[in-house]
């Protein structure tokens, strides 16, 4: 899907994700020490709220404008209740951004479904922007979903493995701290269900 097909998706419903943390993110994330974050490809900016809920300053970036005016409300009716967050909303292709070196302690990449050589190109855009002891977590529906898992693209250009993500910045420095196919468990209206993702975490030493 393209820029002007997210955004009529974004501006035809409510909310088209939930409105908390993916959940790979929350467990693998939480314990971090605050600093700045790269929500890459980032939606209504669910992460990206969470994030700046526990301190950090955070960069909230996709290319569809209408699924930032809806990070950027919720970020608003947060603030309302007493909660300053630092979140800095940038309307952006992700294959196509360059962004500054070292900017960045943590960089989620968070579902992005791109045909292989344009996640490649996203990816390691965002991973060189990682600064020294930096993070990147990148989770997304795994290639073995589509025959043995629940729901997600059914296009199988789209998806990758835990090894296409790590093939995906080498040369670029990065140590794999966990790379595995984990379980999602989904309740849906026929009952629950079991999706399938590629987990990755890696770190920039230093």
């Amino acid at each position: 899907m393209d820029a002007d097909a997210w955004n009529a998706r974004y501006a035809g419903s409510e909310l088209v994700w939930s409105a908390g943390p993916n959940q790979w993110v929350e467990s693998e994330l939480a314990v971090l020490p605050p600093g700045r974050a790269l929500d890459l490809a980032c939606g209504e900016g669910r992460n990206a709220l969470w994030l700046a809920g526990l301190g950090w300053q955070v960069t909230a970036s996709d290319f569809a404008e209408q699924g930032l005016a809806k990070g950027r409300a919720a970020q608003a009716r947060l603030e309302a209740t007493g909660r300053p967050l630092a979140v800095e909303w940038v309307c952006a292709d992700a294959t196509a951004v360059t962004w500054p070196p070292d900017a960045f302690d943590l960089v989620v990449i968070s579902y992005l479904q791109l045909v292989a050589d344009l996640r490649r190109e996203a990816t390691r855009r965002a991973a060189a922007a990682l600064a020294p002891g930096g993070t990147l977590l990148v989770v997304g529906h795994d290639t073995s979903n589509l025959a043995d898992g629940w729901g997600g693209p059914q296009e199988p250009a789209v998806l990758f493995s835990t090894a296409d993500v790590v093939d995906d910045v080498v040369g670029l420095g990065l140590e794999v701290v966990r790379a595995d196919r984990v379980e999602r468990h989904v309740e849906t209206a026929d009952g629950p269900r079991v999706a399938l993702d590629a987990l990755v975490r890696l770190r920039r030493p230093g």
